[in-house]
């Protein structure tokens, strides 16, 4: 099928003149032959079963009858007129009434002729009616496209005011099948078809419509919900891939002193699996000369806070510095007192800067962050002010990173300053390490 199709406007359709084109884009966006394809039913009424009259209960839902047209009258009431037929079959009659457009309906309806009907009953005077009735002549049912599962489509007041009726857009969308003999390009390989089992995009697109079965309903459904979040992905694949090649962490190309003295001396305990583990693969980040954007989640005490070290000890040996932003000050106590004392006698410079920090004491400490002599900083959000300038910021962890909105943690981000100019169209940026004891055990995303 020709692609440029499915871009035909709307009013080429039979019975979509300009009002009713300017009606539908605006309360539904349909402005062409593939917006009518994408308009999705909300749900669906199963039309496999025809009910009889004497087996309708009172609270019988829509329902289906075959039956015919023996009488029409048109009964005068003070609040208008009503058109009322009775409608009878094999086991009995009930009324199909219509309140508007009466001189119209009473014209196009057949005396003793059969009729298939579809609505909703109500009980009332002894007997069952039904207003404003689905209705089709049983032979243009028989050799019509068959609906046994009847879509119903998104509606608005003011497409009902218009006559745009869930059986007018029902048409329209037979129209369009059509004309376009049902034919859709394909948008997915052979081997994804086969190998997930999946129906082809026009028989998705057909069954979306008009399914014959629940079962083609949820294979339709299951097709063109696959696709969706397929093309979804790939796009978040294709940007990664691209931020990848336009933004750069700051490369740690080594192991210095400060990291192998540290495990070799300073450890306080061995290191799990678990543990081992995330160092590799976080080494393995920051060692690719891609920026590292990562969460790490444990338990409480699971080691957080050495994994945390060891990856900015590994900034310090590459000559960067590193910071670690906590939500509250007992929080940034903790994680300041915890780091001084396992580092231990180590020759690394360790500062917290928080909002009861004396102001000549917060002076000491921004000029030591902008001559490089402080190696970490440990603080909350009075890490995040302007004055606080690093010399050359190379990792940032944020604890409880969920409590910081976006606009805290790029703050944040933006106080890495690089060493060097990077190439043109690149652009160098800290890595970013975030850690939550909320959910259990090790889990690392990329």
């Amino acid at each position: 099928m020709n692609p440029n199709l499915l871009q035909t406007p709307i009013t080429y359709l039979k019975g979509v003149g300009p009002n009713r084109a300017q009606v539908l884009q605006s309360e539904l966006g349909i402005q062409t032959y593939e917006d009518l394809l994408s308009l999705y039913p909300n749900r669906y009424i199963d039309k496999t079963r025809y009910y009889r009259i004497n087996d309708l209960e009172r609270n019988s839902a829509e329902v289906q009858l075959m039956g015919k047209i023996v009488h029409l009258k048109t009964i005068e009431q003070k609040r208008g007129k009503r058109l009322v037929a009775t409608f009878v079959d094999d086991t009995g009659e009930m009324e199909l009434v219509w309140f508007r457009g009466q001189r119209w309906i009473k014209e196009q309806l057949q005396i003793n002729v059969p009729y298939v009907i579809f609505g909703r009953t109500n009980w009332f005077n002894g007997k069952f009616s039904m207003p404003h009735p689905d209705m089709e002549l049983l032979s243009d049912h028989e050799k019509g496209l068959r609906i046994a599962m009847q879509p119903i489509y998104p509606s608005t007041e003011k497409l009902s005011n218009k006559g745009i009726t869930n059986k007018v857009i029902s048409n329209l969308v037979k129209q369009l099948f059509s004309e376009t003999k049902g034919n859709f390009t394909e948008t997915l390989s052979s081997q994804i078809l086969e190998d997930l089992k999946l129906i082809s995009r026009s028989d998705a697109i057909f069954n979306i419509h008009f399914p014959k079965d629940q079962n083609l309903l949820a294979r339709a459904q299951f097709r063109l919900k696959f696709e969706e979040l397929f093309y979804i992905q790939l796009q978040l694949i294709s940007k990664k891939l691209l931020r990848k090649q336009k933004i750069k962490g700051f490369p740690f190309s080594h192991v210095g002193d400060h990291f192998n003295t540290f495990y070799k001396d300073y450890l306080p305990f061995e290191l799990t699996r678990a543990q081992q583990k995330v160092i590799r693969e976080i080494r393995a980040d920051l060692g690719s000369n891609a920026q590292m954007n990562r969460l790490l989640q444990g338990d409480v005490g699971s080691g957080k806070t050495i994994v945390a070290l060891m990856s900015m000890l590994l900034a310090i040996d590459n000559g960067f510095q590193s910071c670690l932003v906590a939500p509250t000050e007992i929080l940034a106590n903790q994680h300041y007192n915890g780091l001084k004392e396992i580092l231990g006698s180590m020759d690394i410079k360790i500062a917290l800067l928080t909002g009861s920090v004396k102001k000549s004491k917060r002076k000491g400490i921004h000029e030591q962050l902008e001559s490089g002599e402080l190696h970490i900083l440990v603080g909350t959000h009075a890490v995040l002010e302007h004055k606080v300038q690093f010399h050359n910021l190379g990792l940032a962890i944020i604890d409880e990173q969920h409590r910081f909105g976006v606009a805290q943690r790029s703050k944040l981000w933006h106080k890495g300053s690089p060493p060097q100019t990077p190439p043109k169209g690149r652009v160098n940026e800290i890595h970013h390490k975030y850690q939550t004891a909320r959910p259990s055990a090790y889990k690392l995303l990329k």
